[in-house]
């Protein structure tokens, strides 16, 4: 290095010029240009595209770990969704590539959904939306759809409802809203955690913001509330879903019919199914069969003819069902006369109408129906005061029981099964017995003709019970002369009971005889009658005389009779026939027990002075 340097100052020493030989060395020591010649670039040609810068950080893109613009961007305090770019479980390049647009992930949500995969789309959207487009350079921003697969991953991997709540909010960090899905998935977390009051308030939150709530969030909250034991709540939220139009599902409607038979809101039950008839979604909703019985009798029970009729109407559609699939169903004929009997007592002509139809279809004129089946409805055309419509299935029940010889013939006694029809008669007084008197006599000029006893007997006993013993005579004789028909014993014990209503106590006596001497065998309600006479002309001896008969002809004396004895041998001070009750009382194994409220409003000693 040493004699280099002196080499080259002895040189310089020597040359005058030392910058010509700087540059010759500059020359000499750089490479050799090339020799051909070049066309100058086209200034007209288009430039290429310059690189792309990377994203503005006031976008508050999660690239930037920290932004001084938005720093909460950079650290969100409650923000379940990860805000730094960060190693991803399908961290490659190549695979967010792949997923450049929506549609793609969507396809592998839905294939992974079929395959319950809920995981890996958790894990696949978190890095999914931590990945930059490779188009723009902007963050992954996902739509209203693609966000709710991720809800529904959360909701079947178990989230709670309150991070399911707070995951629908942070939608809108992507400047996406929640819409009606979003909130049935959370929705169902919390019906699923039984947080009946998060629920009510998340579907008025839905209701305020204009979010309508659709067939789902409706059949949830209901279904949710029912279970609860909320019915005032429920009930509310059923009468905006029926208004709104929307489907009530099958399921719900089957557990409200259950909770409210349950509860006994028999009233509420008739209400909403009366709202799902009217509309066209749920006009066909039905129970199942063996709760439109329950309906039905419970309905029976509480005299509430419209859910009755509600219920009779179910069965008759199940009914129509069995058919068209050949499956023969059939309403028991004891609910039947239940049907009737209620319609009696609430005087429902639709529910009569209803019942009598059901049986039909039940029967498919297999058989008549039963005798009491007839009677219920005779009783109930007879409190609605159809009374042409009674005695018509008066005379359908005597065509299909009146000429069988096991038939009873108390059936047909307006003492006791046509009592109803008997008081339907005399509830106007003489007016309506002269009208149906009228009626009967034409009925015999008929094709056919029609003449009836037993319809007859149910006008005398009517005149004795207004007291018009003229009438009662006059219909009886007319019973022979002018039906050219054979009275049979209620037609004497109407007429007994005629006179025995007006204390003739002689005349009843006279009929007794007579229908004896006739050969016509007397029952228990004629000895009975003869016992009231008695009673009533103050004589406890001729009572009890008729009640040795009564027992000698095999019938028992009932205890009300022996009550009426025994009060009237107090009354008289008859000691002696007092303890020949008492021993009639014992034969029968009767307790009569004590008469004290009786015997102290006898004897309390009226004083006009106050």
């Amino acid at each position: 290095m040493a004699a280099a340097a002196a080499a080259t100052s002895l040189l310089l020493r020597r040359n005058r010029n030392p910058q010509l030989l700087l540059l010759r060395a500059a020359i000499s020591s750089s490479r050799a240009l090339p020799q051909q010649a070049e066309l100058s670039p086209d200034p007209t040609a288009a430039a290429p595209d310059p690189a792309p810068l990377p994203p503005n950080p006031s976008t508050g893109s999660p690239f930037y770990g920290e932004n001084w613009r938005n720093p909460a961007a950079a650290n969100p305090p409650s923000s379940l969704l990860p805000a730094v770019v960060g190693g991803s479980p399908f961290g490659a390049h190549n695979r967010m590539a792949a997923f450049s647009d929506t549609s793609g992930l969507k396809e592998t949500f839905a294939k992974w959904m079929a395959e319950q995969r809920w995981e890996d789309m958790k894990q696949l959207f978190d890095s999914w939306v931590r990945s930059l487009d490779t188009a723009t350079g902007k963050p992954n921003r996902p739509d209203v759809d693609l966000f709710n697969h991720y809800l529904r991953a959360n909701l079947m991997m178990g989230v709670l409802p309150g991070e399911m709540l707070d995951l629908a909010d942070h939608m809108r960090e992507f400047e996406v809203e929640p819409n009606t899905a979003s909130y049935n998935l959370v929705l169902k977390s919390m019906v699923t955690a039984l947080e009946v009051a998060s629920a009510e308030k998340l579907v008025e939150r839905m209701l305020q913001t204009g979010t309508v709530p659709d067939d789902e969030t409706y059949n949830l909250i209901v279904g949710l509330l029912i279970r609860q034991n909320h019915f005032d709540s429920a009930v509310k939220y059923l009468d905006l879903m029926l208004k709104s139009g929307h489907t009530l599902s099958l399921t719900i409607f089957s557990d409200y019919v259950r909770a409210c038979v349950r509860s006994g809101r028999l009233d509420t039950l008739a209400s909403i199914i009366e709202k799902c008839k009217t509309t066209d979604k749920n006009k066909v909703l039905c129970p199942q069969w063996a709760w439109c019985i329950d309906i039905a009798e419970a309905a029976f029970e509480a005299n509430n003819s419209k859910l009755a009729l509600f219920a009779l109407e179910f069965l008759a559609r199940w009914i129509v069902r069995g058919e068209n699939a050949k499956v023969q169903l059939s309403v028991n004929e004891g609910l039947v006369i239940s049907a009737l009997s209620a319609a009696g007592r609430t005087y429902s002509t639709d529910l009569l109408n209803a019942a009598w139809s059901l049986l039909k279809k039940s029967l498919r004129q297999k058989r008549a129906p039963t005798p009491e089946a007839y009677l219920a409805k005779i009783y109930a055309h007879s409190s609605i005061g159809q009374l042409q419509r009674a005695f018509a299935t008066l005379r359908e029940f005597e065509n299909a029981y009146g000429n069988s010889g096991d038939i009873d013939l108390e059936l047909f006694s307006p003492f006791s099964s046509l009592q109803p029809l008997v008081v339907a008669c005399c509830k106007d007084g003489f007016s309506t017995l002269d009208s149906v008197y009228v009626q009967l006599e034409n009925l015999t000029r008929g094709d056919p003709p029609y003449k009836s006893v037993a319809a007859l007997n149910c006008v005398v006993l009517g005149c004795a019970n207004i007291w018009d013993i003229e009438r009662a005579y006059e219909t009886f004789l007319a019973i022979k002369d002018k039906f050219e028909l054979t009275p049979d014993i209620h037609s004497y014990n109407a007429l007994l009971c005629a006179f025995g209503k007006k204390k003739r106590t002689e005349e009843a006596c006279n009929v007794f005889e007579h229908l004896l001497t006739l050969g016509v065998k007397p029952n228990a309600t004629t000895y009975s009658l003869l016992v009231d006479v008695h009673l009533a002309n103050k004589d406890p001896k001729s009572a009890l005389a008729v009640i040795d008969k009564m027992v000698d002809a095999g019938f028992t004396p009932s205890k009300d009779t022996l009550k009426k004895v025994r009060r009237r041998c107090s009354r008289e001070s008859d000691f002696d026939s007092d303890e020949k009750v008492q021993s009639l009382a014992k034969q029968f194994n009767y307790r009569m027990g004590g008469e004290n409220r009786r015997e102290m409003l006898y004897n309390i000693e009226y004083n006009p002075v106050y």
